[in-house]
């Protein structure tokens, strides 16, 4: 079940006709909300064993459209786990001086140190999205950037981080009811501004861009979801479904203890 929205290195797909309705694969919302609370348990515990362990990495990245749920995730995902051993990055509008370094700077350096679990609320991918579609820089600029990607994540996956990266796809619909819900209520009104509505209008573009970008790295070593994520409750399961069971692969363990505990006497 975790690879059920894996998608397969250079296996051509077309993102429009990818479902973005959860429904489908998992019809009754109580179960899956009872498993999910189960597995997040289970994450809990194993993040624990991660941080104590102290060797190994794990990086989750988020992408969506505006309103695709990106922060809802996080909030479900990490609740309960050692805030110690997890770092949340939101990469937002680049500094002056982070656009005076390569577009991988600001990113290699938050990317998990051992022990870690390090989650990208957005990312590099930005580069080759938001900067292609309102023509930020120029082609010649944003099309090397897939293969800089690629070696970029080989050489996080060479030096021991395992990387998850998940697509929130949502409908255009979806998507107008979640900011007519933020105009609607207001202590949500915080989460709406006017530029959503222009980025909106370049709804076809960013699909175009998006699927190209899906295509071009989703590759063994950092695969991509396209996860369904027109209910939340569904977005939520299939997540922790597949980083529990990366988790699992990973098999971090406590340390060994000191040689001789059983006989000591605290005075």
């Amino acid at each position: 079940m975790p690879h059920t929205h894996r998608l397969m290195a250079e296996r051509p797909f077309n993102l429009e006709a990818l479902p973005t309705d959860g429904k489908q694969f998992h019809p009754n919302r109580d179960e899956a909300e009872t498993e999910f609370k189960a597995l997040r348990k289970e994450f809990v515990q194993l993040q624990r064993q991660l941080y104590a362990e102290g060797k190994q990495k794990l990086l989750i990245v988020l992408q969506a459209m505006d309103a695709g749920g990106k922060d809802g995730t996080i909030r479900n995902i990490l609740k309960g786990v050692n805030p110690q051993g997890v770092r949340v990055h939101s990469f937002k509008v680049p500094s002056k001086e982070e656009l005076a370094h390569d577009f991988l700077w600001r990113i290699h350096k938050a990317v998990p140190a051992q022990g870690m679990i390090g989650v990208f609320n957005r990312s590099h991918y930005e580069d080759v999205l938001v900067v292609r579609v309102h023509d930020i820089v120029p082609e010649a600029v944003w099309r090397p950037r897939y293969e800089q990607i690629n070696n970029f994540e080989k050489l996080l996956h060479d030096t021991g981080t395992r990387i998850l990266k998940f697509y929130l796809h949502i409908s255009k619909d979806e998507q107008k009811e979640r900011f007519q819900s933020r105009l609607d209520e207001p202590e949500k009104n915080w989460k709406f501004s006017l530029e959503d509505l222009e980025k909106r209008k370049f709804w076809p573009h960013y699909m175009t861009a998006y699927e190209e970008m899906l295509q071009q790295c989703s590759t063994e070593w950092a695969p991509w979801y396209v996860v369904p994520a027109n209910q939340k409750w569904y977005r939520n399961l299939t997540i922790m479904r597949t980083i529990v069971q990366t988790l699992r692969d990973m098999n971090p363990q406590y340390p060994e203890a000191e040689a001789n505990l059983d006989q000591v006497v605290i005075e």
